[in-house]
């Protein structure tokens, strides 16, 4: 069966197997979401076995997310042009693929080669699931199917972590930390079956030709920023890492132009570049990158801290980073319960300002314990991190959607969640290597996550301060973005 357009364009009758589709769609989701969040757990027992420098532990989460900010961009388009379910399939498939080729990688450059293959399926798969939803669904049911999400992603978020390090220490078959990738396969593969069974077809009839030249300038760039900042702190920070860098600044600045250029010729852009005069537009795409730099950086140093710093096995890792995952449930629930609609944007403030007191909390208890630190006395400062995280993360797309124009929606929803993924690999690289670099200075595990915590702190201090570029309210009109 094949979907031309909307039951709410059409008044067609809705897609009979919609919600079957809708479960299909989540459990690729549930893929995504684990494999984002099960390296930081495993990477110090990857690196064990496996070998390698630090960094290996650094690239297994930002070769993942660099290549699903760079795919994002143009994943969606992926599917105007060559249809939504053979994309989805696609994905899915190349998905589940690339996780074996990580269960059997038998060297750091293999396993993280397959990381980045995995990012950038993920990144063919999960923008086709979210636009058949829009199809399949009337009015009506729309809320009610991206609701689900809501369940999913906190699921995912809780139990991702503690069922990484249950897999490693469980060491099932003596796969070890291969688990946590093998156990894709089942999932990826019936979601292919399913897919091609249940799914519509979707085409766009206005669908233009990809922006492959915008695509490489883009890819070049980031990796031109994300490569040095892994590598510098191991190599001593030669010449050609900070050349890197400042080259990395001008190919974004000719990515831009390029982008202008085209669509003043007529041709669709990668990029709308009006969203760029937007200033709250702007304005949420640098704090996205310093909240996402902080959130996803914390994450991976705090796993390297409990494990290498408090000699934590994999599953006790995850169950102390617990608190933070479940304070996220509280703050979404908040949120959720009339708090966004209320406050808008100072909501995101509040949920900042909470974040940044939680971590206060955590650096000042790692700083009075010591290494003799429990996770109990972790729990409040972590607590209070996943609190204000849930709502400065309810509101934020809203927000920094509101002023954007029907015709640069699509844009602009895959170049915010593009620099999301961004910020990820941003801050895996930045505070890992700070994080490394006071250890190599006999700092002590202690004193190294406490410094990397107040980074933390300033950069909740910055986005608080972008979040005034943003304007107070989304529009009523404005939907809710996944």
């Amino acid at each position: 069966m094949t979907v031309t357009a909307s039951a709410e364009t059409t008044g067609v009758a809705p897609y009979r197997h919609r919600w079957i589709a809708l479960f299909v769609i989540l459990a690729a989701e549930v893929m995504d979401l684990l494999d984002a969040l099960v390296t930081a757990i495993a990477g110090p027992t990857i690196r064990a076995e496996l070998g390698g420098s630090e960094s290996l532990i650094q690239w297994l989460g930002a070769g993942y997310t660099l290549a699903m900010a760079v795919g994002l961009i143009t994943g969606g388009r992926l599917g105007d042009l060559y249809g939504k379910r053979r994309m989805f399939v696609i994905g899915a498939a190349g998905f589940t693929v690339a996780s074996l080729l990580c269960g059997i990688a038998v060297s750091p450059e293999m396993l993280i080669a397959s990381r980045v293959l995995q990012g950038l399926f993920g990144a063919v798969m999960i923008p086709q699931g979210l636009g058949l939803i829009k199809e399949m669904f009337p009015p009506h049911e729309l809320g009610k199917a991206f609701g689900m999400f809501g369940p999913v992603m906190t699921i995912s978020s809780v139990g991702g972590p503690v069922l990484a390090g249950w897999l490693v220490d469980a060491d099932f078959f003596g796969t070890g930390w291969r688990m946590i990738f093998l156990i894709n396969l089942p999932i990826g593969l019936a979601a292919v079956l399913a897919a091609l069974r249940f799914l519509p077809e979707h085409r766009s009839s206005g669908a233009t030709r990809l922006d492959l030249p915008g695509v490489a300038l883009v890819s070049a760039a980031a990796f031109l920023l994300i490569f040095p900042l892994i590598q510098g702190r191991e190599l001593g920070w030669p010449a050609w890492t900070f050349v890197s860098m400042a080259a990395s600044i001008a190919m974004f600045a000719l990515f831009g132009r390029y982008e202008a250029s085209r669509a003043r010729s007529g041709r669709d852009p990668l990029v709308t570049p009006t969203l760029f005069r937007k200033r709250a537009f702007t304005g949420g795409l640098v704090a996205g990158l310093a909240f996402f730099s902080g959130l996803t950086g914390f994450g991976v140093v705090f796993s390297f801290y409990t494990q290498m710093g408090l000699g934590f096995t994999p599953l006790q890792a995850g169950l102390t980073g617990l608190p933070q995952a479940l304070g996220g449930v509280i703050g979404f629930g908040l949120a959720m319960a009339g708090l966004q609609e209320r406050l808008g944007r100072g909501l995101m403030q509040i949920g900042t300002l909470v974040m940044a007191g939680g971590a206060a909390v955590l650096a000042v208890t790692i700083h009075l314990a010591g290494l003799d630190v429990s996770g109990w006395q972790l729990a409040p400062g972590l607590t209070l991190v996943g609190i204000g995280m849930g709502l400065t993360m309810a509101p934020f797309f809203d927000i920094v959607l509101a002023g954007v124009e029907p015709h640069e929606s699509g844009s602009a929803s895959g170049t915010l969640t593009g620099v999301q993924q961004l910020g990820g690999a941003f801050g895996t690289a930045v505070l890992g290597t700070l994080f490394f670099n006071l250890l190599a200075d006999q700092t002590g595990f202690g004193r190294s996550m406490e410094v990397t915590v107040w980074v933390e702190v300033g950069l909740l201090a910055a986005t608080f301060a972008l979040t005034y570029l943003l304007p107070r309210r989304a529009r009523p009109e404005q939907p809710h973005a996944v």
